[in-house]
């Protein structure tokens, strides 16, 4: 959001001195002190605060009390797109909060708060939760981003949780808001009152005589009205309280945001060009060694290299992976330390940085490349789980990381803590709508279907979310049965609204109730014995698939 254009000083000179607003407009939320001057004994996190917002705005208000509302009636059954049903007047309520105070939306801005939005789709999507976790974990971080306006490294890190810092803050200015508006306005309130009550005893008369009349209409006004008993008081209660907090917060960062940006690291030291550049060459040195053999691999010379190992195809990979993506989380690191105490006396200084830096960026993509094919020989032996396929996303995402560094390098270093922000939220919504429980069943079954020889995990794929069912239809029986019997029993079993339903819930219903597993337990003790997802056989005498 953009700060508001500058007014036209008035006042006495004391007040333009100190930047105080002129009566009845609101202050920059941007202006740090404007009006209140920071005092000695303040301390440093007083400098980041703008002044308190004026009076909470009745638009405000009732999109914050709708937020509460939905969020009593809707979270109470579990996760989907009930989460963009509450989102939206929460955002209505940080939009109307951040106009009122005369901040303007920028592209940035934007780009975060579609961003957030866009994440939350996720949990409406896809049936397994550690994609649905992360999903909401960074909508969280974009929201809270997108009205505090961060853009360097403090403010992108400290701004994504920033919004914890404003629960309190927004609670108090509700209140205070409330409170000022009531005293001048009973008769108004009483009127909204009455008119709220003679809609709801209307709803619920003529909903209840409807209802009694048609069957059909009676089962569509139960499935859009969640179902609520009196033992939910207490979990309603606090889902409500959670919403009018969450809403008031967001309100309160939008009209007075906390300009985490004002946090500022000093550099390091510079060292000498001698000091600084050779402990960096040996390690490009290193990389180089150790690239040379990567590439070997990578272009088809693995014959060689098992030659003189004797190591298999996946035996070479898992002995390597781990190691190379610590290589690559260290070497990130390195280049954080080096730039903080690189050299900066001038051109030169800044020529021989990057051509230190650039090729080790250069050297651990190759890493990079090498860890990610390394885990593909692996899968191609094993199969695919959830450790693995997050430990290869975040590999690849480790790679985009280090060409934006490349492109800071040449382009300049001003965007990149937004774009590496940027590139994390990208990449959790790609890993979120790509269904990692689905690509893992797909793999796996796709490997049975080659190869008969070798036998699917029934062990380990019934666990999966419902997202993994239409890979898993595909499979024979009784492997079909043995994989889908435990995923049959929570989807049909479960009684969940539709806006706590993911759309992978309810494909994986549909296809379950035309084709449901077949024979029981017993016949699922000889399928998938032989799957080996750690790579080793498992235990004949302790092995029980359920």
């Amino acid at each position: 959001m953009r700060d508001p254009a500058p007014a036209r000083a008035s006042g006495t000179p004391r007040q333009r001195a100190q930047g105080a607003p002129k009566a009845g407009v609101p202050g920059n939320p941007w202006q740090h002190g404007a009006g209140a001057p920071a005092a000695p004994g303040d301390g440093a996190t007083a400098r980041l605060r703008p002044p308190p917002p004026s009076l909470i705005r009745p638009a405000v208000l009732g999109s914050v009390l709708a937020t509460a509302l939905l969020s009593a009636i809707f979270l109470g059954d579990g996760l989907g797109v009930n989460l963009l049903i509450v989102a939206v007047p929460a955002a209505l309520a940080a939009f109307f909060a951040a106009r009122a105070a005369g901040r303007r939306l920028r592209p940035w801005t934007a780009a975060w708060a579609v961003g957030g939005l866009a994440l939350l789709a996720v949990p409406a999507l896809r049936d397994a939760g550690w994609p649905t976790f992360l999903a909401v974990v960074s909508a969280f971080a974009l929201g809270s981003l997108a009205l505090h306006g961060s853009r360097t490294w403090p403010g992108v890190l400290i701004g994504s949780l920033g919004l914890f810092d404003s629960v309190v803050p927004g609670i108090i200015w509700g209140v205070r808001g409330v409170r000022a508006r009531a005293e001048g306005s009973r008769a108004r309130w009483g009127a909204a009152l009455r008119t709220t009550l003679v809609a709801l005893v209307l709803l619920v008369v003529f909903g209840t005589l409807f209802a009694g009349a048609d069957a059909a209409f009676a089962e569509l006004l139960g499935g859009l009205v969640p179902d609520a008993s009196v033992g939910e008081g207490p979990w309603r209660i606090f889902l409500f309280a959670l919403g009018l907090a969450g809403a008031l917060a967001a309100a309160h960062a939008a009209a007075a945001p906390v300009r985490w940006d004002g946090i500022t690291v000093r550099p390091g030291k510079p060292r000498g060009r001698a000091e600084w550049a050779l402990p960096l060459i040996v390690l490009d040195l290193l990389f180089a060694a150790f690239v040379i053999l990567q590439l070997v691999v990578l272009l088809g010379g693995y014959d060689k290299v098992r030659d003189v190992t004797g190591l298999s195809h996946a035996e070479y990979a898992r002995q390597g992976f781990w190691q190379l993506l610590w290589a690559t989380l260290l070497t990130l690191l390195v280049i954080a330390l080096a730039l903080r105490w690189a050299p900066r006396g001038g051109t030169g200084d800044r020529t021989l940085v990057r051509a230190v830096l650039g090729p080790l960026c250069v050297l651990t993509l190759v890493v990079v490349a090498s860890a990610l094919r390394r885990m593909d020989l692996y899968v191609d032996e094993y199969g695919l789980t959830r450790l693995r396929i997050s430990v290869a996303a975040m590999e690849l995402w480790l790679g985009v990381v280090l060409i934006l560094i490349l492109a800071a390098g040449v382009f300049g270093a001003r965007f990149l803590p937004r774009a590496i922000a940027v590139s994390a939220a990208a990449g959790v919504l790609a890993f979120g709508l790509l269904s990692p429980d689905g690509l893992i069943a797909e793999q796996n079954v796709q490997r049975f279907e080659d190869s008969r020889s070798t036998a699917i995990d029934i062990d380990y794929v019934k666990d999966l979310s419902a997202d993994a069912v239409p890979a898993l239809d595909r499979l024979p029986e009784p492997e079909r049965s043995c994989a889908l019997r435990v995923i049959q029993n929570d989807v049909l079993r479960a009684d969940t609204p539709w806006y706590a339903t993911s759309w992978g819930e309810a494909r994986a219903r549909e296809i379950l109730e035309k084709r449901p597993v077949k024979g029981d337990a017993r016949d699922c003790y000889g399928a998938g014995r032989e799957g080996t997802r750690d790579g080793y056989e498992p235990d004949d005498d302790g092995y029980d698939p359920y």
